[in-house]
């Protein structure tokens, strides 16, 4: 039987262009190497997850593999990884000081990439600030973090600064359909969409998530089974409740808000996810802010109907409830009453018996 391999490492990125969301960067770099112009010391900073790591370590098998006839030859035993975590102390700077000087034996440069290099101690930092200031030319330093404002701003001076950002639940959705279609894995847009926004940014989280909805899902991943997996509401759940909302049906309404309650999902987390959802309705009303939505085409269509019944003046007002109500949740001593409270609230807007002006 062979052994599995988590995605996360079998879809690791071999080359830029398989890099997701940091066109800006891979660009940069390649140019960078292209025209011989790339800095001795650079700092890769972001969340986690986005792809820090893995570009140092593409990076650094491009800048010896130029101008080399054998493209896959491996250029490792120049690339040294240091895990900053555990090599934090002035001792471990001062050997990695005194190994730099060692020029290459074959290959242009030696590529030292430091991890997590905020974990070094202020010493160590210190120990290092003049061989990151005037590297042997033989020599390339790429340190990766995730909490840039703990690094030393002597350092910070000494470095390019390339800064990650978090990758869209719209580019994870489409990384992800990729891979399930090679996998022969069934899917459902929404499905995927969710595990992006659950991953939060960050593509390790999604491609993890990604595996174990595969398990739980026996590689049929639809939107109920993961929002179920996941302990979070689908956007389903949303549209059919402010559908209530609109209709002015207050008992309906209540008796959702209590299904939801029994599944388990804390008020607090729904209330947001209902000030979100009435935010992305107001978003739908002008074609000009619908791309600030995060979602896919066919649940965009959802939305623009749903909306096509609203007015601005009360999305406006609806979200102003459900916004003070996620301010004051933490506040308030029945916390079930005071979300049934600004549903109730939600549902009597404009309750006049007239019909609703148009937007």
């Amino acid at each position: 039987m062979e052994a599995f391999v988590v995605s996360a490492l079998k879809y690791r990125p071999q080359h830029f262009a398989d890099v997701v969301g940091q066109q800006a960067i891979t660009q940069t770099l390649e140019n960078a190497i292209a025209k011989d112009q790339l800095p001795q010391a650079l700092l890769f900073c972001g969340p986690r997850g986005v792809g820090k790591t893995t570009c140092a370590r593409i990076l650094a098998k491009k800048i010896n593999s130029q101008g080399n006839n054998e493209e896959e030859q491996d250029f490792a035993f120049n690339i040294f990884e240091l895990d900053a975590a555990s090599n934090n102390s002035v001792d471990d700077i001062r050997k990695l000081n005194e190994q730099v000087r060692i020029p290459p034996q074959t290959g242009s440069h030696k590529i030292y990439i430091i991890d997590e290099v905020h974990m070094l101690s202020t010493s160590a930092f210190n120990a290092f600030l003049k061989t990151l200031e005037e590297p042997p030319k033989h020599v390339i330093f790429i340190l990766a973090t995730t909490e840039k404002h703990k690094i030393i701003p002597t350092i910070l001076s000494r470095c390019q600064i390339f800064e990650f950002k978090r990758i869209t639940p719209n580019d994870v959705q489409l990384y992800l359909e990729n891979i399930a279609k090679e996998q022969g894995v069934s899917f459902e847009e929404e499905a995927l969409h969710l595990i992006g926004q659950k991953a939060d940014g960050a593509m390790r989280d999604a491609l993890s998530i990604y595996d174990r909805m595969c398990s739980f899902c026996n590689n049929n991943l639809t939107v109920s089974a993961v929002a179920e997996n996941l302990n979070i509401l689908d956007h389903s759940a949303y549209l059919n409740l402010v559908e209530k909302l609109i209709a002015h049906e207050i008992p309906d309404a209540l008796i959702q808000y209590d299904g939801i309650v029994q599944k388990g999902f804390d008020g607090e987390q729904f209330i947001s996810g209902l000030a979100s959802h009435l935010r992305n309705l107001y978003l739908c009303k002008d074609p000009k802010t619908i791309p600030l939505l995060e979602i896919g085409k066919r649940l965009q269509s959802r939305y623009a109907e749903q909306t096509k019944s609203v007015s601005l003046a009360w999305l406006a007002d609806a979200m102003d409830l459900a916004n003070s109500c996620e301010l004051s949740y933490k506040n308030s001593q029945n916390k079930r009453l005071h979300v049934e409270l600004c549903l109730m609230q939600i549902t009597s807007l404009h309750f006049n018996g007239e019909k609703k002006k148009e937007a």
